[in-house]
Formats: C-alpha cells, structure tokens, sequence
C-alpha cells in the first residue's frame, strides 16, 4: 500500500453521497499497519468507481477513525487524518475493521476504545480483524466481572464472532470486503474490482471472490483474456493464465480457443506485439530495450517475430510509421 493509493481512496471518499450508502469504518491507531487498512479502502474505492459509472444501487461511505481523532501515525511512518469516536457513529456501520499492526496490543488497553467497541457492535453488521487487530476484539468481547462479585457476562450475551480467531491477513480482509461488494453489486463488479487491484497478481481470484465454480467457462477465459493483455509487458505464462482463470492448463487452452477464436500464445503475441509497435513509433528506445520492455525477449528475436508476422524488420516498422505520421 504507497502513500499515493492511500491518498487516493481517502480522496474519494469526499465524493460519496448522503443517502443510500454502506457505512464502512477502518479503525487506526498509533503504530498500526497500513497494509490490511490501505487494502479494504482501496477495495470499496474502486468499487465506488465502477458502481458511479453505471447504474449502482449502491455506493460506500469509509471513515478512517481513531479514539481521538486527528493525525495516527503508522508503524511505517505514514501519518493518516482520522475522525473520533463520537456521537455520529452511535448508530453503527454496516462493517467495521479493526487495523492490525504492533500497536494493537497498546490499542486493546485503551479503556476508552474497547468501550466504544462493545457499545457500537451493537449496531454493526459485521466487524473483522486484520491480523494483529484480533487483539482489541478479543478483549472487547471478553466477559466482564459483574461489580461486587465473582460471575462474569458477555456485555451483550453473545460470544465473539468467528473473525476474532482469524487470522485476518491482508487477503482476509480484502475477502471480506469483496464478499460485501458481490452481494451488494454483483460477482461481476466484485471481480473487476479484484482484477483491477491484482492486475501485478498471478493470484488465482477465485478464493478471494469466494467462488465456487459459479461462473461460467466463458466467463473465467474472458478475465484471463483480460488479464493476458494488462501483463502482457511482465514475464508472464499460459500456465498462470491459466491458474488466474482457476483452470487446468489443458482445460484452458480449449476452452481459450473456442471463446476467443485463437490460442492464448498467439493472443498474448499480439497483444505483445501491440505494444512494441506504440513503443516504436512514440520512443526513441533502442529496438534491443524495447523487446526486453515488452516482454519479447531480446532484439534478435523481436526481429525473427516481425519479419515473420509484419513482413518488415522493427527498424523498418519505426522509419515507414514515422513517415506516414509525417505525411
């Protein structure tokens, strides 16, 4: 998670509407990590963004808080502006992470913090831990000694959910978050919004998505398609395509085939080639760096692949394109 993209979708959260939106909130505190947190925002902006270009129903409202509001300083040095916990949030969110990271034992003694959980939880949809943050939701569901005697009692006679034992790494959180958005926007939206932010990923987005098979063959070869053509430039292969789409390799070069009309080596080729042939016209790089930029190796081979499919050498390509340009 950069400064840049934590930037960001605390930017565009000033944007969401008033009415009609999911209450999310992301509980920071000193020394936290920035990880798990910068994933779950990230997630909800970029679902915002695709739910706003279209007709979504729904749009989510994140709040960065913190039990005394103003700037939180992480463990990575990253200060972030937060809100307190105060009245406006007495009615609850519709889910609330609790940030990970070393301080969140020093945050779990925080009397007025693990107050405010166990009055909120109340009127929170669901309420997951990142990593380490298990630590103030342990304590905010522990049983509290009656006053004056021995007996102790849930705070609300429920037990602690399940998250509280969770691990809830960054792909935990993420999960959750997208779980939220599939319901909310459709397995769709809630899969773009996984490629998008997995785009540098041969993760297989299935057990992010919480899927079970429910799309289609079509379907997963058109996200690897995608996926193929926003790699094309990194060293990638068929077989983590292949693992992208949840597949067998075997099953997906067939199945590849019938629903794009062309194997995915020659897809990836063109989509290679593709972005060789921009780099040649705009770049003054040298052919050599170009094929080692785009993922064709080396200049040798970029020319044996030109002269085979354009019938012209790169050098040729540049100078004839130029020219037209200039024309």
């Amino acid at each position: 998670m950069t400064c840049a993209s934590l930037e960001s979708a605390m930017l565009g959260w000033a944007h969401a509407p008033n009415k009609g939106v999911r209450r999310i909130a992301i509980l920071l505190f000193n020394d936290c990590s920035l990880q798990g947190a910068g994933v779950v925002a990230e997630v909800f902006q970029a679902a915002n963004e695709l739910a706003t270009s279209g007709s979504g129903a729904w749009l989510y409202e994140v709040s960065f808080l913190s039990a005394d509001g103003g700037m939180v300083t992480s463990s990575s040095a990253l200060r972030v502006w937060t809100d307190g916990l105060d009245a406006r949030h007495s009615s609850g969110f519709d889910a609330l992470y609790l940030a990970g990271g070393k301080g969140a034992l020093a945050a779990a003694d925080d009397e007025r913090l693990i107050a405010w959980l166990r009055c909120v939880r109340h009127n929170t949809g669901m309420i997951r831990p990142i990593a380490e943050g298990r630590a103030l939701l342990d304590v905010a569901y522990a049983p509290e000694r009656k006053e004056g005697g021995d007996s102790t009692q849930q705070t609300n006679g429920a037990r602690a959910p399940e998250s509280a034992a969770d691990a809830g790494d960054r792909h935990e959180s993420m999960r959750s978050a997208l779980a939220m958005i599939k319901r909310d926007l459709g397995g769709a939206t809630a899969r773009t919004v996984a490629e998008r932010l997995l785009a540098d990923s041969c993760s297989n987005l299935a057990p992010l998505l919480g899927e079970d098979g429910g799309l289609s063959p079509g379907d997963k070869v058109r996200a690897a398609a995608r996926w193929l053509q926003a790699n094309c430039q990194q060293a990638i292969s068929i077989a983590d395509a292949a693992q992208f789409a949840a597949m067998s390799e075997r099953n997906f070069l067939r199945r590849f085939k019938m629903e794009m009309g062309i194997t995915p080596s020659s897809f990836l080729l063109h989509e290679r080639l593709a972005v060789t042939c921009s780099l040649l016209i705009e770049s003054e790089l040298p052919v050599d760096k170009i094929a080692r930029r785009t993922g064709m190796g080396n200049g040798d081979r970029l020319a044996k692949v030109f002269r085979k499919r354009m019938r012209i050498s790169p050098t040729e390509f540049r100078i004839q394109s130029r020219r037209m340009v200039g024309e």
